[in-house]
């Protein structure tokens, strides 16, 4: 979708909240990493809040058995993630997918080319929440990420309805609020 198209659904349906109908690039006089809507997609935000990861309290992450101290909790204007580590964060923006719209999230180039990798999974139609970050550091050094700047891009794809949607399927990450660790 292009930004006519997704500025129409924020500003009429309220899928995107808060939201930046231009591309910013500069606040207050200081420049940062952009956010707001592109030509054909959307950069969110990183929020304050973190959870960086620990390899103190485990051997193994069991995806079936998670669990949540194996992060310790940051918040703060920025985050220095270790080398070859990760953190989870989360966007500042609240996101309200229609029924017939998928998006797919990307990190931003700035950060890309530093070393640092955002992996996100798409989110289906009728989702709705603050959207997880994985945000992790493959470089060998230390990494800096700045909260309230563009972190990474959602790109946005239009179809028919679908026949069942995450809301349909009370999905468990439904109306997320905060950094979500994995649920099973």
């Amino acid at each position: 979708m292009n930004d006519i198209e997704i500025i129409h659904l924020c500003e009429c349906m309220g899928m995107i909240d808060p939201f930046e109908p231009n591309q910013v690039k500069e606040v207050d006089g200081n420049r940062v990493v952009s956010y707001g809507v592109s030509s054909f997609g959307y950069d969110a935000r990183l929020a304050h809040e973190f959870k960086l990861f620990t390899p103190a309290n485990c051997a193994i992450i069991d995806p079936k058995n998670f669990i949540d101290d194996i992060f310790v909790e940051r918040t703060g204007d920025y985050l220095i993630i270790p080398p070859n580590s990760f953190a989870l964060g989360r966007t500042i923006e609240y996101f309200k997918i229609p029924r017939d719209i998928v998006s797919i999230c990307l990190g931003k180039s700035t950060y890309a080319r530093c070393g640092v990798n955002i992996n996100v999974t798409p989110l289906e139609p009728e989702w709705e929440g603050h959207v997880t970050l994985e945000i992790a550091n493959s470089s060998p050094l230390p990494m800096k990420v700045y909260a309230n700047e563009g972190v990474c891009q959602f790109l946005f794809f239009k179809g028919s309805y679908c026949k069942v949607s995450y809301a349909d399927r009370a999905g468990k990450y439904q109306g997320q609020k905060g950094v979500v660790t994995a649920k099973t």
